[in-house]
């Protein structure tokens, strides 16, 4: 006969055995929290940002300051130029003015002249372009030439205009042309001899 199969161990009672393994807490979040801080991140603070958009609006708006001044010169300096260009055009009209000087007031070729050199003026003064040179005036070598001399007279001393040969003119403060005048010199005077001395008798 076969030998009967031995019973099953019987499972171990007690509260030992079945009582589950305890879950493992979570291990405390750390005193810095689980979000890093921007400095932790790499980033500046958040109070950097404002330091830096006032840093960067003063950097933009000394460049765009410096750009206009830029732009303003550049278009000084064409103005400038066109203007000079027109100058010998300008004193042609003037010679030629005052040659019509002579006809009767009511002459039409002298009336016309007159209004076009109304116009030659006002274009000059809106340009910001003036006269150097105006006789009886001191002479100043920073924007005159002096190309001769001549003597003093009344209204005219010593070291000032006598006359001007070519008129120079002024640009928003620099020298577009300078003046060429005849400058007031007073000679020396001569020395006179020394009369001989009386022979005694």
């Amino acid at each position: 006969m076969p030998e009967p199969a031995e019973p099953p161990e019987p499972e171990p009672t007690g509260t030992a055995a079945r009582t589950p393994p305890e879950p493992t807490s979570p291990a405390p979040p750390s005193a810095a929290g689980t979000t890093a801080a921007p400095e932790e991140a790499g980033g500046p603070p958040p109070e950097d940002w404002a330091n830096r958009y006032r840093y960067l609006l003063a950097d933009f708006e000394n460049y765009r300051r410096r750009t206009e001044r830029e732009r303003e010169a550049i278009t000084r300096q064409a103005r400038g130029a066109i203007v000079r260009e027109l100058l010998p055009i300008l004193e042609a009209f003037r010679a030629a003015r005052e040659a019509a000087g002579s006809r009767p007031a009511a002459d039409p070729i002298r009336h016309g002249l007159e209004l076009l050199d109304r116009e030659w003026t006002t274009f000059l003064k809106h340009e910001g372009v003036t006269p150097i040179a105006r006789v009886g005036e001191a002479f100043r070598a920073d924007e005159q030439e002096a190309v001769g001399e001549a003597l003093p007279r009344d209204g005219v001393p010593d070291g000032a205009v006598a006359e001007v040969v070519q008129q120079g003119y002024r640009f928003f403060g620099g020298v577009l042309r300078p003046a060429k005048v005849v400058v007031a010199r007073a000679r020396p005077a001569t020395p006179t001899p020394d009369a001989p001395p009386e022979e005694s008798t």
